[in-house]
């Protein structure tokens, strides 16, 4: 009778999935959520004197559209004297961030769908409907980006006390032209994560836990690792790595054969997650 329960027991945790390997859309979407929560939590604190800084530049700007040169010079006064208490810090950095933003677009078709788009774009490109085109080419983008809007700390003050210096002597005209240029030269960075290859890596690394107990998913894995770095590559995401997408395919291919032969694929998963892993953060 223990022995019956036992079983019955054993059988219920394994359909539960506890113990059974996941599948490669889980394995894919798992490593999606946790990009992106990596993303958010690498994000760069911005800096509260900046941004107050910022908001005042543009609060100057709605002074003078109301032609009260009083509540501007006043403004802009406590702007410069914001940015005067951070760069008063030691070692004050060149670029103060005043925004970041966590975006994600993920495409859900696969290659064949991307190469037909493609050649649409090329067929409307060749008839002089670019706009078409771009709205088209604006779909091609599967990607986690962390937007960083930064202040540039050597041009940035000296054009507030210039606009001030200006709005002192009655030149308002001058004033808003400095504040406005001044805004333009906000500096955006912008660090891109291709989905796919998240999802490449991720892959990659679940088939080199399962090789030896469920060779059949651990090839499933694989098999779709190749699929997204496929997609990476029609994509456009282009690496700074010595590794190539041909390189990263021919590997997989090896580690597949090893795996329906001998499986001995621990030295073959090793120098693969290396490499995928230096090609993703060279991206």
């Amino acid at each position: 009778m223990k022995r019956l329960i036992l079983s019955v027991a054993t059988a219920a945790l394994l359909c539960s999935g506890s113990l059974a390997a996941k599948t490669s859309a889980e394995v894919s979407q798992n490593a999606v959520t946790k990009a992106k929560s990596d993303a958010k939590n690498s994000q760069v604190h911005v800096i509260k004197g900046a941004v107050e800084a910022v908001a005042l530049t543009q609060k100057v700007l709605v002074d003078l559209d109301k032609k009260d040169t009083k509540s501007a010079i006043k403004d802009l006064e406590d702007a410069i004297g914001k940015l005067e208490v951070v760069l008063a810090a030691e070692k004050a950095p060149k670029f103060l961030p005043v925004d970041v933003v966590m975006t994600a677009t993920e495409y859900v078709g696969d290659t064949d769908k991307i190469k037909k788009t493609l050649d649409t774009v090329k067929d409307l490109l060749d008839d002089g409907k670019v706009q078409e085109a771009r709205v088209l080419l604006n779909t091609l983008q599967s990607e986690i980006d962390l937007i960083t809007v930064n202040l540039p700390v050597a041009t940035y003050p000296d054009a507030l006390k210039l606009a001030a210096k200006y709005l002192h002597n009655n030149q308002v005209d001058k004033a808003r032209a400095v504040l406005t240029t001044a805004l333009s030269t906000l500096v955006q960075d912008v660090v891109v994560v291709p989905i796919p290859v998240v999802k490449a890596q991720a892959l990659i690394v679940a088939a080199s836990k399962i090789a030896k107990e469920d060779k059949e998913q651990a090839l499933k894995h694989l098999a779709q690792a190749k699929e997204e770095l496929k997609k990476a590559k029609i994509l456009g995401y282009v690496s700074k790595s010595d590794v190539t997408y041909k390189d990263l395919e021919k590997m997989i291919e090896k580690t597949e054969k090893e795996i329906k032969g001998k499986n001995k694929a621990e030295k073959l998963f090793e120098e693969l997650i290396r490499k995928i892993k230096s090609f993703k953060e060279k991206i």
